[in-house]
């Protein structure tokens, strides 16, 4: 059911050019289905459909007293023509990662620039180097955006530009999370948020198949732990912004639960402000964002990964140990071994990125 749309004039690269609400469709021939919530995040039954366990999700959904996301809210704040140009939200699904770059494929005018899909459940979310990424429902902020990168002249933005998108997300994470939680986080190269040394959020880009106008879509996914009870997270180093407020709270009673939907809003109003700007500057990583400082500048000033040791894993058995001295222009990772030699990683290089204690050879 197709909600209402909004339509500019003559389309405009990087900025929606049709707006969508709740939509039940396949995600893709043989993929797995998924069903909207209502509006105001009321859930709406599931089909009935072959091969789909109806009773083992209605099982989670009903052992979860977490609020579902206000999709009327989200629709009312975040679509328009300086917000995103489509927003579904979907109960539960394999990944919104793999179900964008699969609908990406149905052209630009179904699935524009700043395409959104979040939900409630990931059955087989992934991360970097398909890394599983898991949480209970409705306790994560689990959203997926599409993008086709073209400047103000409507062509493509170069290849050199796409690292930084991950990036880009990552940064609109960390705004996100100090406004409305007033936690304070930072980046670690190439795709984390942390707070501390614990992992908060993860970041994931990925490519899909060039369109008829031969702009090659990108899909950046983000996962981020919002309402996740400590002993729930998958591992120790992880954490969630319950966990980081309980800590704050302690003795003070329990933790506030945060609104998810608050959170959503405003990491999409700051992923589309960061992106408009960034392709007016024709994905330049290193020119002012509409007067103010370069993207390249405000990744740099939130990444606890500078100036430390680090050892990075390479593919081979490979190793790199030194200090992390810099961002390149491209978003890399220039290395200084303990010679003076300066090495440049890529994210699509390293395996693992750890900080390295020198003095008794373990890594943190």
């Amino acid at each position: 059911m197709r909600g209402q749309s909004w339509r500019p004039g003559p389309a405009a690269h990087c900025g929606p050019r049709s707006a969508s609400g709740q939509l039940w469709r396949p995600s893709g021939a043989g993929g797995r289905r998924n069903w909207p919530l209502g509006l105001g995040g009321a859930e709406s039954a599931p089909p009935a459909l072959p091969g789909r366990d109806t009773a083992r999700i209605a099982k989670i959904v009903a052992m979860e007293s977490r609020a579902p996301l206000d999709l009327d809210r989200l629709r009312s704040g975040v679509l328009g023509p300086d917000g995103v140009a489509r927003l579904d939200v979907v109960a539960e699904t394999d990944s919104t990662n793999a179900d964008l770059v699969r609908a990406a494929a149905e052209g630009a005018d179904a699935y524009p620039d700043l395409s959104v899909l979040a939900a409630e459940y990931q059955a087989h979310g992934r991360g970097r180097l398909d890394r599983s990424w898991t949480a209970p429902a409705r306790s994560a902020m689990l959203v997926s955006v599409l993008l086709r990168p073209a400047g103000p002249g409507g062509a493509a933005l170069p290849v050199r530009a796409y690292a930084w998108l991950s990036l880009l997300a990552a940064l609109a994470a960390v705004a996100a999370v100090e406004s409305v939680a007033g936690v304070t986080a930072a980046l670690k190269w190439p795709n984390d948020v942390l707070v501390g040394d614990r992992k908060l959020a993860g970041i994931l880009a990925q490519l899909g198949p060039a369109g008829a106008d031969g702009l090659p879509p990108v899909v950046v996914g983000t996962g981020l732990n919002v309402d996740v009870a400590p002993a729930d997270l998958p591992v120790p180093t992880a954490t969630s912004l319950r966990a980081e407020l309980a800590e704050v709270s302690a003795g003070a009673g329990a933790a506030p639960r945060l609104d998810r939907t608050a959170l959503l809003d405003a990491y999409l109003h700051e992923f589309s402000r960061l992106y408009r700007a960034f392709c007016r500057a024709d994905g330049d990583a290193t020119a002012g964002l509409d007067g103010g400082p370069s993207l390249k500048h405000r990744v740099t000033e939130v990444m606890v990964t500078l100036g430390q040791s680090v050892r990075a894993q390479l593919p081979g058995d490979h190793q790199l140990i030194g200090i992390a001295d810099r961002l390149d222009d491209e978003g890399a990772l220039r290395i200084v071994d303990a010679a003076g030699r300066e090495h440049t990683v890529t994210a699509g290089d390293v395996i693992h990125l750890r900080r390295h204690d020198g003095g008794n050879g373990s890594d943190a």
